[in-house]
């Protein structure tokens, strides 16, 4: 038998009726179904204005570039941060400086934040990892701009704090294993009108190779029509997971406190084994899992338990499973069952 697909895209056949429509009126491109696209998502994460782009490189770079994030730029971001931020900052001519996680919550914390601004940071990039928002975590108020990543954690919520609270710009992808999938893509958004005319001149001669074209766009549209309902699937998912884990010695990834209602991107794992040998037992039951953080740039930290404490055990031993809507009945049982017996 093959193994449980790790994640498929929240998209139904009906869902593609929206983009037929597109189609069949003959506007493919970037227009009026960009912009109510970007208007819907604005009014999810409460932002007033922004742009959506091809691709989550292009948003983070122009968030980047907003930032004034120019040759010789430091740009402050946490170990467990995506190999991408990297590749994004260094085309940049910036270089990035690595800061430890807060243990609560899987994001940078905010003294090593602060380290990093004493040490020259001009910006913060804020991964949210695996559904996590930095509750607790003020960076803006350590003088520089914030790029705060909600892709994993879009529709996360702490109390009455939501993903996108923490930074100046916010950046989501819609990928195809996003929460929200266009097909491709991302959003820059944010409140302060100062960078608006700074976007439009970046923008000002290449917007409409840029953009999202309505074609995906459209997608999104409906994407967004469904998330309440995605979203509760997947959190209730989420939570019989961590029901089957109290079973263990194994830890929940970040917040664990009844207050957090996470968006179910995924379901994480800190082992207390080998991360190998609990792959090869849920392998074993065609259950997909996979190390959470191998694509992250603590890949080459993973031994430096004296600079990245908190966030070492996570590089070594976390564990994904999927969490999608789409699960069968008998693939969230099996799921279950592994999780209660991982060794």
């Amino acid at each position: 038998m093959a193994l449980i697909r790790f994640y498929k895209p929240t998209i139904r056949r009906k869902d593609m009726d929206a983009v037929l429509q597109t189609m069949v009126d003959e506007k493919i491109g970037p227009g009026e179904r960009t912009g109510e696209f970007l208007r819907q998502f604005c009014t999810l994460v409460g932002m007033q204005e922004g742009i959506a782009l091809r691709s989550y490189v292009d948003a983070l770079t122009t968030a980047l570039k907003l930032c004034g994030i120019t040759e010789g730029s430091l740009v402050g971001v946490s170990i467990l941060s995506p190999s991408l931020y990297e590749t994004v900052i260094e085309n940049l001519g910036a270089k990035v400086l690595l800061g430890d996680i807060d243990p609560e919550h899987g994001c940078l914390s905010l003294s090593e934040a602060t380290r990093l601004v004493s040490e020259g940071a001009q910006a913060l990039l804020i991964h949210e990892p695996m559904c996590q928002i930095p509750y607790g975590c003020d960076y803006r108020q350590l003088g520089v701009k914030v790029v705060e990543d909600i892709t994993q954690s879009l529709e996360s919520v702490y109390e009455e704090t939501k993903a996108g609270s923490f930074g100046n710009l916010v950046v989501c992808a819609f990928e195809e294993d996003c929460i929200v999938s266009t097909g491709g893509g991302a959003a820059l958004v944010f409140n302060d009108h100062a960078f608006s005319a700074p976007l439009k001149h970046l923008y000002r001669q290449v917007r409409n190779y840029e953009e999202l074209p309505d074609m995906n766009a459209a997608l999104g549209i409906i994407q967004l029509a469904n998330l309440p309902a995605q979203v509760a699937k997947r959190t209730e998912l989420y939570n019989l997971y961590r029901k089957s884990l109290l079973k263990t010695a194994h830890k929940l990834f970040g917040i664990g406190n009844i207050d957090f209602m996470p968006n179910g991107y995924g379901f994480c794992v800190v082992l207390d084994s080998k991360a190998e040998d609990a792959i090869k037992f849920a392998n074993k039951y065609q259950v997909s899992a996979k190390k959470t953080f191998e694509d992250s740039l603590g890949s080459l930290h993973s031994q430096r338990f004296d600079l990245f404490p908190h966030a070492v055990p996570p590089l070594l031993r976390a564990l994904s499973f999927p969490t999608y809507p789409f699960l069968k009945q008998g693939d969230i049982e099996m799921l279950m069952k592994v999780l209660s017996h991982l060794p």
